[in-house]
């Protein structure tokens, strides 16, 4: 592990500033369209978890992280063209296909939210359907995001995946205590949405 990659992940878990919803969708967007690191803070738990662990500041707690672009491939396949702003943007205003952080939090809150997983459209597609605003709305009062740009972002991931307590984090993950519970989680609510009808494609996400 170099140096510096030692000195990014220290960045990132200590100084990034985490911001909340409605200050990443005004304009202009305060994230970078480059590449690097974003971390999710959380003010209320999506879950019954042990988060003494996990990194805290100002009553937050540090549960995932993520990067954008992802590494890229070595059979000769173009490179990502995904960007800080963009995924970040994912996360807060679109669906469960294309978030798994969203995916991850609407299986753990489908209870309180009265949410449920759904085949959508041609039926390979899976959202929680007009859920996903209310998984909005409660992300806009409880998580806030934090990022740092860097050119390899990948490597950093792997960095603070290995050395931090990240519950929500599933890739490269298995040693956390929380595990196990999400994994099965995700997939009792995928296979129940295999059981129920397909619902038409409603066109919109989390907005």
């Amino acid at each position: 592990m170099t140096e510096s990659v030692e000195r990014v992940a220290e960045t990132f878990s200590a100084s990034s500033v985490p911001h909340e919803r409605a200050g990443i969708l005004r304009s202009p967007c305060p994230v970078p369209g480059g590449p690097g690191l974003y971390g999710w803070w959380f003010r209320k738990l999506p879950a019954d978890m042990d988060v003494s662990g996990c990194d805290r500041r100002d009553g937050l707690t540090l549960l995932y992280t993520g990067i954008s672009p992802k590494r890229p491939p070595t059979n000769g396949r173009a490179p990502s063209k995904e960007n800080l702003q963009k995924r970040i943007k994912t996360h807060f205003t679109g669906n469960a296909e294309g978030s798994t952080l969203r995916k991850t939090l609407g299986c753990l809150l489908a209870d309180d939210l009265g949410i449920e997983l759904r085949r959508v459209g041609s039926g390979r597609r899976m959202t929680f359907v007009a859920g996903e605003q209310a998984l909005s709305n409660w992300m806009s009062a409880n998580a806030l995001v934090s990022w740092i740009v860097h050119d390899r972002p990948w490597e950093v991931k792997d960095h603070l995946i290995a050395t931090l307590d990240l519950p929500l984090n599933l890739q490269g993950n298995a040693r956390n205590q929380f595990h196990a519970d999400l994994t099965h989680r995700r997939a009792d609510a995928v296979a129940q949405a295999r059981l129920l009808p397909v619902v038409a494609n409603p066109g919109v996400g989390g907005r």
